[in-house]
């Protein structure tokens, strides 16, 4: 069972500032690219959206702390590791690497939630078919 993922991505002009640095903004949008490409790998479709089984992932808590700029053409690795999982909720941790240097890192706490037959979301147990998929990762790879 999987514990952590990684993709590598290059900084884009458009994601940078005024004096060619990455936004701070855009490293919560590269967290949850790797989320899903993390889940994708595993055959496991991040939302549902089937009547009667909605699956969704609101986020309750994002932080993210800043060690060193990313800027344009810069090749980020963005690590994800599963740093605990719930009956409800799981918590990631991401750290950006451009080469061996932590450049940031950041963590993601998100609940399952499903839709009742009035739009609201309510907190529900994790589907078997994605809980059965994931492991934590050791303290150790990431921090």
């Amino acid at each position: 069972m999987p514990s952590q993922f990684s993709m590598t991505r290059t900084i884009e002009f458009c994601e940078t500032d005024m004096a060619g640095i990455a936004h701070f903004s855009n490293f919560f949008r590269w967290m949850e690219s790797c989320e899903t490409a993390f889940y994708r790998s595993l055959g496991v479709p991040l939302i549902s959206l089937v009547p009667g089984e909605i699956v969704g992932w609101p986020r309750v808590n994002a932080s993210c702390e800043y060690r060193a700029p990313l800027r344009f053409n810069d090749v980020v690795e963005v690590k994800l590791f599963v740093k605990k999982i719930s009956k409800r909720s799981v918590c990631y941790v991401f750290q950006f690497f451009k080469g061996a240097q932590l450049c940031a890192q950041g963590e993601i706490f998100a609940v399952c939630v499903t839709a009742n037959e009035k739009g609201v979301m309510q907190a529900q147990l994790i589907p078997e078919s994605m809980r059965s998929q994931l492991e934590v990762a050791a303290e150790s790879n990431w921090a």
